[in-house]
Parts: C-alpha cells; structure tokens; sequence
C-alpha cells in the first residue's frame, strides 16, 4: 500500500516554482556513411526537441543537413537542454536551427535554464555546427555548456552568434547572468578551453578590457584546415575591414572573433567567413541551408 501525504502531496519538479524547478529535454543524434551517403542513423528525443528528416541539397554524396527544432523557441527558467551529435568515420552532417534561440528572463525566485551540447566527431568525419544567434532577454540567468571532441583527422567547423538584450526596442541586457563554457578536445587533449561569465554588474562588462559594453558577441572556430595561415589572409582579404573581429589560430583551432552592437553584422560576418574558409577546409563552395532564407 503506498500512503500519500494529502496535505503535503507530491508535486512534478516541472511545476515547482523554487530551486527545484526542472523542465528536461534532450536530443541524441547519430550520423554514419551508408551506401555512398551520410544519413541519419539514430535520433532519439525527449521532450520538445525534434529535427526535421534530413536534407541534401549539395547532392547524394555530400553533406546531410538536419535542422534542429526546439518548438517552445527559447529556454526559460528550470529548462534543461541536452543536445548531442555523433558523426562515424566517412560522414559529413550540417545542423542548424530554423530561428534564434532566445533565452528569457528568469522567474521570480531567479531559477537558471541549463543548455549542453555535445559534439563528437571520429576519425575522418566532418561536422558542421552552424546554429542561428541566441538572443538573451534582460533578466535572464543560465549556463551553457559546449563540449566538443574531435579524434585524429576529425573536421569541426562551428560558431556562437550571441546578442544580449533588445536594444531595438529599448530593453538592454542590465541583470541576470549567463555562464558560457567552451571545451574543445582532439584525441583527449585539451586544444581551446574557454569560461566567461556574461554580466552586467561585473567589471568585465563595460571595461575596456572585457567585454567593453558591446552588446552582441560571435565566435567562429575551424578545425582541419590545411594551411592556416593562408586562410588567415583570405579571411583578412575578403571581410570588412573594421576593428569589431579579429582572426588568429592556435594548437591547430582557427578562431573568428567578432565583438560589437550589431546582430546582423555578426551572422553576416560568420556566414561570409564560411563562405571564404569552407573551399579551403573541405573542399566544397558553401551551400546556405534553405530554411536561412524562410
């Protein structure tokens, strides 16, 4: 016989409204070489994460597009995302997302949302992780969390487009705090490990040694390119030429950085740049995902 406490009873921890608010949901991809194609071999999903069936407009033996859909649109307090990707030796995968990721303000009692995404990619495989910005609302407290790990010939393209607050409408970002961990790794060793705390109230946020007051933020990162360096110069040769990115490459990781108040610019900076590096990288012109253009 199983007693219940009628004046106490049990509550699902979705529903709660302190510390122990939670509202999980997770997406494991899985990708491998098939009878000359990339495809889709495993998707298993909790929650309101789903892709869409794969893509492949760049033709039967190249890359398998997939778009990540997360329905509710954005995270809010007590959401726990997990996303993660595995690409077999001889596949190719692209994922995107169809929209921005938006990250809400955090309730009364300042619960934080939780977004991982894991990305392993074996030897001689190649990942494309290609999401649209993530736009974080005033108010907002959360971690993300990004892993990647490569082994031996791995090939791992990927950016961070990040905007915080609404200028546009006059609602900057002025409280909350958002954690971003980035952990790159090939064969297990450490190439490009990064922490920052994104918050109004420290230091780092207007000084000119941190974040500077800029308001959106984007990171672009190569892995397997054949000379760095001349891609270095492409890129200098072909984007803007305006103090807001830099480029540089260390361990093997080329690294875009773009650090101003204007979303646009950053995805326009990132796409051109992928346009620029992916002849380079692999050996393919860069073909936009079509839901890009919706």
């Amino acid at each position: 016989m199983i007693l219940c406490d009628i004046a106490n009873p049990p509550v699902a921890s979705g529903h709660r409204f302190d510390q122990g608010r939670h509202w999980a949901a997770s997406l494991a991809l899985r990708f491998a070489p098939r009878s000359g194609a990339t495809r889709l071999v495993h998707a298993r999903h909790q929650g309101p994460l789903r892709v869409q069936r794969p893509f492949y407009p760049e033709g039967r033996g190249q890359a398998c597009h997939v778009y990540v859909l997360h329905p509710p649109g954005g995270l809010v307090s007590g959401d726990a995302l997990v996303i993660s990707a595995h690409v077999e030796s001889g596949a190719h995968a692209l994922l995107t997302t169809p929209a921005a990721n938006k990250l809400y303000k955090a309730d009364s009692q300042g619960v934080a949302w939780t977004q991982r995404t894991q990305l392993d990619v074996e030897d001689g495989a190649i990942l494309e992780w290609l999401p649209q910005e993530t736009i974080a609302f005033d108010g907002s407290r959360g971690e993300q969390h990004t892993q990647i790990d490569l082994h031996g010939s791995a090939r791992c393209l990927g950016w961070e487009v990040m905007a915080l607050g609404r200028p546009a409408s006059d609602l900057p970002y002025l409280t909350g705090r958002i954690e971003q961990q980035f952990r790159l790794t090939l064969d297990g060793r450490p190439l490009w490990l990064e922490r920052q705390p994104l918050d109004p109230a420290h230091p780092r946020f207007t000084g000119r040694w941190g974040q500077g007051g800029a308001t959106v933020q984007a990171t672009l990162w190569a892995v397997g390119l054949a000379d760095t360096g001349e891609a270095i110069e492409a890129l200098r040769e072909a984007l803007p030429d305006h103090p807001r990115w830099a480029v540089t490459a260390r361990h093997g990781v080329l690294l875009l950085r773009y650090l101003g108040n204007a979303r646009n610019e950053a995805w326009a900076l990132c796409e051109q740049a992928w346009e620029v590096l992916r002849p380079r990288w692999i050996g393919c012109e860069a073909h936009t995902p079509r839901i890009w253009l919706t």
